[in-house]
């Protein structure tokens, strides 16, 4: 047993140069997140790596592991004590550099390792590190791997082993984007903008979208840890606001914007209308299951039901799952029901064979687009958005609840609308479809409208969101209908906005 960290430490302290220092709450469902000095330190950081070396032991995976950073002031060190635990804890440790999350993850299969361990905050403000990690590939961990973790670091459990070994890898990059660019160039002189926000994907994304035969327009591509624009994450209206300007401008066919460890996607079309990853999601599934007879993809619950109702889909034979929310959640649904891809809300996208190797890559996801295109080549992007059936949908809403609370709050949630399925009960004056409750609970009914009601997976606070097929009338309905029941809830406070 090794000596078990704290979480007391303070920087500037002899302590502090010695001791672990690791702050429990950084463990999270899929992957594990520390604000850099306040909540875990270098020290730590080689406690986590030991962890995780014996978790690996543990799971009788073989401990060879590829691990890279991303472009931050203080990666580089956080990584390098990484790698001192997990050769300490009897690990062959192959270092790939500098690195977005899906070119560790393309690692372990040109190397032929199993695990990975990629430091990286991800879309994160700076100030944050973090650690993403898997021991089966193409999966992350989950709850039950993080779980366990938690405990053998928080626990001193880590155990020192002989045999750690380090190999230097110089070109994982420059194999990466081969990879991705060995392939026919497109037939449509597509004019692309590509927004990385000075992280990462800056020294990936032109190369890669330049080598599949586009006409690439940079956009805040050169790397500079301080993010001196905005943060690198497309889901910010900053982020989104320079991609919008910078289409009008140049009068490209479509923005592409990477977050900060190049794993997700954000779009805008060639009006500078951002386009919601659900809805993208629904434009490459009917694509795609033009291409793929009978195609199954997997969404989380926080989708738009046009995964369901959408005509085209439903003509082409498509099947599609509702699953939980969280990339690691949708990952392994999609690898289990072998999906042609799974689709989550927040852009993470997992493309398997033929496409992709089905872990979240923001680049395949980019080609994809790419490739739709190519495959319409007489549409433009804003053809392709305003072909969907319209929808009414809400911003994904959060009102307050604690950590100890929100659990139970969610399991009434479920028990009423299950019961009020069951019994045949009508809400908002129609019959309910179904109550889907992998993830809390979605519940829809007769034309379409839904309402789903789940615990945040990362704060205290539930998840509210609402949509119709039919109108924006009956979307305000379903949201007054679970308020109704939610606010009759005494724990539950706040909402962080409403429509």
């Amino acid at each position: 047993m090794t000596q078990k960290p704290r979480a007391d430490l303070k920087p500037n302290t002899i302590e502090f140069e010695n001791l672990a220092l690791v702050s429990p709450n950084g463990f999270r469902e899929y992957d594990a997140r520390w604000l850099f000095e306040k909540e875990i330190n270098l020290v730590g950081i080689q406690a986590l790596g030991l962890g995780l070396g014996t978790l690996i032991h543990e799971m009788g995976v073989s401990p060879r592991i590829a691990v890279g950073h991303d472009f931050r002031s203080y990666s580089v060190s956080i990584k390098q004590a990484l790698i001192i635990g997990l050769m300490n804890a009897g690990c062959e440790v192959h270092d790939i550099g500098l690195a977005l999350s899906p070119v560790a993850y393309f690692a372990q299969f040109e190397l032929d390792v199993p695990c990975v361990a990629m430091v990286t905050a991800s879309h994160n403000e700076n100030g944050w590190t973090g650690v993403k990690m898997g021991a089966q590939r193409p999966l992350t961990f989950g709850p039950d791997e993080m779980t366990r973790l938690k405990e053998i670091v928080l626990g001193g459990l880590g155990a020192p082993r002989d045999g750690g070994r380090y190999i230097r890898v110089p070109d994982m990059a420059e194999r990466y984007i081969a990879d991705l660019t060995n392939r026919p160039k497109l037939k449509r002189r597509l004019k692309v903008v590509a927004a990385c926000g000075n992280g990462t994907a800056g020294a990936f994304a032109p190369q890669v979208l330049a080598g599949i035969g586009a006409e690439v327009i940079p956009l805040d591509c050169d790397l500079d840890w301080t993010f001196p624009r905005y943060n690198p994450n497309p889901e910010d209206m900053e982020m989104l606001h320079a991609l919008r300007d910078k289409v009008l401008e140049t009068g490209a066919d479509v923005g592409l914007g990477f977050d900060g460890d190049g794993d997700r996607c954000g779009v805008v079309d060639n009006t500078g209308e951002e386009i919601f990853a659900d809805k993208v999601g629904v434009m490459l599934a009917r694509d795609l299951s033009a291409q793929h007879a009978n195609a199954q993809f997997v969404v989380d619950v926080k989708s738009t039901g046009l995964f369901l109702t959408d005509p085209v889909l439903i003509a082409n034979g498509a099947k599609t799952d509702y699953w939980k929310t969280g990339h690691s959640y949708i990952k392994r649904r999609a690898h289990e029901l072998d999906a042609l891809v799974g689709f989550e809300k927040s852009g993470h996208y997992f493309f398997n064979p033929p496409i992709g190797r089905g872990y979240d890559d923001g680049l395949v996801s980019a080609i994809a687009i790419c490739d739709m295109l190519d495959r319409n080549p007489g549409k433009k992007m804003s053809d392709l958005r305003e072909a969907l059936p319209k929808t009414w949908g809400s911003p994904t809403m959060s009102p307050y609840c604690p950590d100890e609370k929100k659990y139970d709050v969610v399991e009434r949630m479920v028990k009423l609308f299950s019961g009020m399925a069951e019994k045949g009960e009508k809400l908002i004056g129609q019959k309910i479809r179904d109550a889907v409750t992998v993830n809390g609970v979605r519940v829809t009914v007769e034309d379409g409208t839904w309402g789903l009601v789940r615990a945040s997976s990362n704060k205290p606070g539930l998840v509210v969101v609402v949509e119709s097929p039919a109108s924006e009338a009956n979307m305000r309905a379903m949201f007054a209908e679970i308020d109704k029941h939610l606010s009759a809830q005494p724990e539950v406070g706040e909402y962080d906005q409403k429509i």
